[in-house]
């Protein structure tokens, strides 16, 4: 089975092929792309109003016209890769497809302009799309209880950790240490060393889950939690789970599960149903917000009963209304929003009387924009949909895994789950490495899958298609990665230099890496 790259397959824009400039190799003095009317009001000397905070020399910036602006902007914008344009293969990053109901209804006025500092009052709207979500995604995740404030994955793992310390301070011994596998995330072992904690580490078995036999020798009364990512960075749920958390709930240690791979799980099973005791979930990742370019993230996390006076502070509460406030509530607890004017004289509004808290861990109540999102695909799927996207996003990997494992090494033979690791094995006996692969897949228009990760997998190619892709899109991927395999075999010079169709071709990294260029200077 062979692929054409898709850059032969139909015209390419001829903007496409321009090779961009600095901004600053286009400026000349004099340009302007604005134009301001005259002053209207008497001309003052800026030194003499800001003093010290007045700059004596203008900044460097580039002078260019209007339109050079518009069209440096507009061509970069069109190189860039993105969900819209085609398949994110990254594994363990879920990059699944943002739906455009979920941008209209967060740039609805009263939700896209809703203030932090409104009177509670007048954000019941608001907090009721709040305190929705927080109950989806309690119910979702078996847990009891829930903060939305963390604004990624890795803070939520912070949040999460700390909670856990609360606790174990709570009853007399902060513990010393984190148990952490070997196939964990690199923000897991950063999390417990942040939050004062050592790290030991945890070899997987043959089938890239926990040895449990090494756990139960391993977990004493100084260990305060493991942190867990299940299904693993392998693409392997981990069947002893029960166990696990049982070995650790007898040392009075506490299960945290990574939940960077929920997208394998929703409406299947439950964390809180199989023993864990807190963690975190990725709205960018699981319930489909934008993810990429550093947010905007949101990490909540849940958590059992006995975690839950540790939370931060705010926590979302329904209190006593004040007496001039029109009842928000007919009975406590009522699914969905409430109905205005009838029943109990209750609204939800913040409370900040939290002895045990943690304290705040993010500005304001979390990312709102971002729980808008995240709860339109919640209610546009509803419990039957999530399900369904569960097993598509587990039969689109299990598709890939059964397309290419005749061709490229897979290292663990255990039933995947929404992701599939590969090895350059069979490769790397032509000289051909995972980045090689990986560039060369450029030229057939996907955007490479994650490379050389998970550590305990040499050379390891991570591919995780998620739900959104089609059977189409799948079989365009799988040829151009079988079409790879066999240039290796026939021209493996041809894969070594890749890519050939982007703008700039193969980059030094070394060079690029250890001396890097961070500051344009202009030529005399």
């Amino acid at each position: 089975m062979t692929a054409t790259p898709r850059t032969t397959l139909g015209k390419v824009r001829a903007h496409q092929t321009q090779n961009e400039g600095l901004i600053f190799e286009k400026s000349s003095p004099g340009k302007r792309a604005y134009k301001l009317p005259p002053l209207d009001v008497p001309d003052v000397d800026p030194a003499a109003l800001l003093g010290g905070a007045y700059r004596p020399e203008p900044g460097q910036l580039p002078e260019v016209s209007e339109i050079e602006v518009i069209r440096h902007f507009t061509r970069l914008s069109t190189w860039n890769y993105a969900i819209d344009l085609g398949m994110y293969p990254l594994g363990s990053c879920t990059m699944k497809y943002n739906p455009r109901v979920n941008e209209f209804v967060s740039r609805i006025e009263g939700l896209a302009e809703a203030h932090p500092y409104r009177p509670e009052s007048l954000a019941q709207g608001s907090l009721e799309i709040v305190e929705l979500l927080q109950r989806c995604l309690i119910e979702i995740t078996g847990m009891d209880a829930i903060t939305l404030q963390p604004a990624a994955g890795a803070h939520g793992e912070f949040t999460g950790i700390l909670l856990v310390r609360a606790y174990h301070q709570s009853r007399g011994n902060p513990r010393k240490k984190v148990l952490i596998p070997d196939s964990a995330h690199g923000t897991n072992p950063a999390t417990a060393a942040i939050c004062g904690y050592e790290v030991q580490n945890i070899k997987s078995n043959p089938e890239g889950g926990i040895d449990v036999a090494e756990l139960e020798r391993i977990v004493d009364e100084d260990t305060a939690a493991l942190m867990l990512t299940n299904p693993s960075t392998i693409g392997v749920f981990e069947s002893e789970i029960h166990r696990i958390a049982d070995i650790l709930h007898a040392k009075g240690a506490l299960l945290y599960m990574d939940g960077a791979n929920m997208n394998a799980l929703v409406g299947k099973t439950r964390p809180g149903d199989f023993g864990v005791d807190v963690m975190h979930l990725n709205l960018h990742k699981t319930f489909s917000t934008p993810h990429g370019g550093g947010g905007p993230g949101s990490g909540p996390v849940a958590c059992k009963a006995i975690l839950e006076p540790f939370l931060p502070t705010p926590v979302l509460v329904r209190k006593p209304a004040p007496a001039t406030t029109t009842p928000t509530t007919t009975t406590p607890g009522a699914p969905g929003p409430s109905h205005l004017g009838t029943g109990e004289t209750t609204q939800l509004g913040w409370s900040f009387d939290r002895p045990q808290t943690v304290g705040r861990v993010r500005a304001f109540y979390g990312n709102y924009g971002m729980f808008i999102r995240a709860l339109a695909y919640i209610l546009a799927n509803g419990p039957d949909g999530l399900r369904q996207t569960t097993e598509d996003a587990v039969l689109n990997a299990n598709y890939i895994r059964a397309g290419l494992q005749d061709l490229y090494e897979l290292p663990y033979k255990t039933a995947s789950m929404h992701e599939v690791v590969f090895s350059d094995k069979r490769q790397a006996a032509r000289g051909i490495k995972t980045g090689d692969i990986a560039k060369r897949l450029i030229d057939y228009g996907f955007h490479p899958y994650t490379v050389s990760f998970p550590m305990i997998v040499s050379g390891a190619l991570m591919i995780e298609p998620t739900e959104s892709e089609s059977l189409e899109e799948l079989d365009l991927f799988i040829a151009a990665m079988r079409s790879i395999a066999a240039e290796v075999e026939s021209n493996p010079d041809l894969v070594k230099s890749a890519p050939h169709s982007t703008r700039v071709s193969r980059l030094d990294e070394v060079t690029a890496a250890r001396k890097p260029i961070l500051r344009w200077k202009p030529t005399a």
